[in-house]
Parts: structure tokens; C-alpha cells; sequence
């Protein structure tokens, strides 16, 4: 049980690490590309939902404004680590699952040939103490004699 909580505290730590990496990849890299098209920033997109939209000299906004530049940068941080988390832990994990239970199987396939064999042997035997026990008064299939009647007696 402590293995796992260790293991799961570490996931946490190494997971908020990879979270800052990817988010100062998408907010550096990957908004300049997309603000290419547009404005520098990608959460500064936004459009207004009832209102001008005007920004005053204290920094309000008048009217409704929804921000969607802000929803498609979390979105595009959310995709990024999404696939670095499948392709490089995920897949691999799997592929090493795979093969693990691959030699498993070979080695239960070895194993129920050893049986097999081990059984086809001891038939081999009995089938020699058989034809031995033959050759030495009774065949095989035949049954014993019985006890010998003796003089002036009729067999029924």
C-alpha cells in the first residue's frame, strides 16, 4: 500500500511539472503561431455576446465578452499533453504489457508440452510393465489361472 501512495505522490509531482512545460510551450510557441493569423496573443480573442464590448481607461470591459481565444489555448495544452502523456508512457507501457504476457504464454505453452510428454511417457511404461508381466505367465488381456481344483474334482 505505501509503494502505491509513493508512487501516486510522484505522478502528482512529476504531472504539475509536465503541466508548466507544456503550458509555456503552448503560450510561447505555439499562441505567436496561431496570433500570426491575427492579434500576437491567442487569449485575446474574444467576441462580445450583448454590448460594445468596449474597454474603459480602468480596465473593464462593458458588456458580455466571451473569451475564446483563452478556451482554445487550454484546449491546445490540454491536446499537447495528452499526446506526450500516450505516446511516450501509454503506448510504450502497453507494447512492454504485450510482451510480457506473450513470454507468459510461451512459457504455460512449454509447460503443457512438458505435461503432455510426461504423460505419453508414463503410458509408455505401463504399456512395457504390461507387455513384461505378459511374457512372464499371462498375456495381456487374458486373466490369471485360478486356484488349481485338484484330483476328483469336477469342473462346473
Amino acid at each position: 500500500m505505501r509503494g502505491n501512495v509513493i508512487d501516486l505522490a510522484v505522478a502528482v509531482v512529476i504531472g504539475a511539472a509536465f503541466t508548466n512545460i507544456v503550458n509555456a510551450v503552448v503560450k510561447g510557441v505555439i499562441n505567436p503561431l496561431v496570433g500570426a493569423f491575427g492579434t500576437s496573443d491567442l487569449e485575446k480573442y474574444s467576441s462580445c455576446l450583448k454590448g460594445s464590448c468596449e474597454t474603459r481607461k480602468d480596465g473593464t470591459v462593458d458588456g458580455i465578452q466571451i473569451l475564446w481565444g483563452s478556451v482554445l489555448s487550454s484546449t491546445l495544452s490540454f491536446v499537447i499533453t495528452a499526446a506526450v502523456v500516450y505516446f511516450l508512457m501509454v503506448m510504450p507501457m502497453a507494447k512492454y504489457l504485450a510482451r510480457q504476457a506473450a513470454r507468459k504464454a510461451e512459457k504455460e505453452g512449454v509447460q503443457e508440452t512438458l505435461e503432455v510428454s510426461e504423460l505419453e511417457v508414463l503410458k509408455e511404461i505401463r504399456d512395457a510393465l504390461v507387455a513384461q508381466r505378459g511374457e512372464g505367465g499371462t498375456a495381456p488381456g487374458s486373466t490369471p489361472p485360478g486356484p488349481n481344483p485338484g484330483p476328483g474334482t469336477d469342473p462346473v
